[in-house]
């Protein structure tokens, strides 16, 4: 499936509800709470709603705070979950953020996405289909808020998974951020999993997102509506899983027995344990 146009009303509104959907799971976290360790390597809770506000002060033309000088400098390169430009970025603004409290980093995040709504409120046409750079490329702004949709929606999962509790995996916000998981698939299944020229995959997805993903190598690997020959393998797991595995939130072999696989047993074990994508 590609990324839809959406109207830039309808796509804001989507993104407010996600925003308050990340401010509705920490608004009664205690400072303790705050530090609870993310599924995201390197990074707790405030670390996640940190990257958010830095990502949306960014977007509204604003630069990282500056570093404090009593603080430790700690050259973000090195980090090991760092791994492109995009990254660097992240970790400056989630590293000057730090010294803040819970209780005012979560001031701020609702102070920053009050005045991102009232940007893309302002946007006309013009504006939401104008070229902008995006960590997918040059791509138009419409396009790059769909890419923001589907950042944020992970990051409501990867608190709620922090604190260990359950949000509504389902609905239009994650119908649509599921599509940067799915589209970029054929990498995974070529790149990763190195699949053989030939191969006919099936991703069986259940749970909240159900779908079924056919994936089709000759040459390059490809999503396909159907398959031309009989799946090479069969692949089954539930959408949460799948996100979580394709978002690099975890690892295959802690969830044994989580999902299937029929046919070419090597081939499936492959492809599960090389989901894992970066934008």
């Amino acid at each position: 499936m590609t990324a839809p146009a959406l109207h830039r009303a309808e796509l804001s509104n989507l993104l407010s509800e996600q925003w308050d959907a990340i401010a509705a799971l920490v608004a009664d976290l205690d400072e303790e709470r705050w530090h609870t360790p993310s599924p995201l390597p390197g990074w707790s809770l405030f670390d996640v709603v940190a990257h958010v506000v830095g990502t949306e002060s960014w977007l509204l033309g604003e630069r990282p705070p500056a570093h404090d000088p009593i603080r430790p400098k700690t050259d973000v390169t090195t980090l090991p979950h760092v791994r492109n430009e995009t990254g660097v970025l992240n970790e400056i603004w989630v590293d000057r953020l730090r010294p803040l409290s819970g209780k005012r980093l979560l001031e701020l995040y609702r102070e920053v996405i009050d005045r991102r709504r009232a940007a893309l409120a302002s946007f006309g046409d013009d504006d939401w289909a104008a070229e902008t750079v995006s960590p997918i490329g040059k791509v138009s702004y419409g396009r790059f808020m769909l890419v923001r949709l589907f950042d944020c929606w992970m990051h409501e999962l990867d608190i709620a998974d922090g604190l260990g509790v359950s949000v509504d995996e389902g609905g239009l916000r994650a119908e649509l951020a599921f599509i940067e998981l799915t589209n970029s698939i054929g990498r995974a299944v070529a790149k990763g999993a190195q699949a053989p020229d030939g191969s006919r995959i099936t991703f069986e997805l259940t749970g909240p997102l159900p779908r079924t993903l056919h994936v089709a190598v000759d040459g390059r690997a490809n999503i396909v509506e159907t398959l031309d020959a009989p799946a090479t393998v069969v692949v089954g797991m539930d959408s949460g899983l799948f996100a979580r595995l394709r978002g690099g939130r975890t690892e295959a072999d802690a969830h044994a027995g989580e999902f299937t696989v029929s046919g070419d047993q090597e081939l499936g074990n492959r492809l599960v344990h090389n989901l894992a994508f970066t934008i």
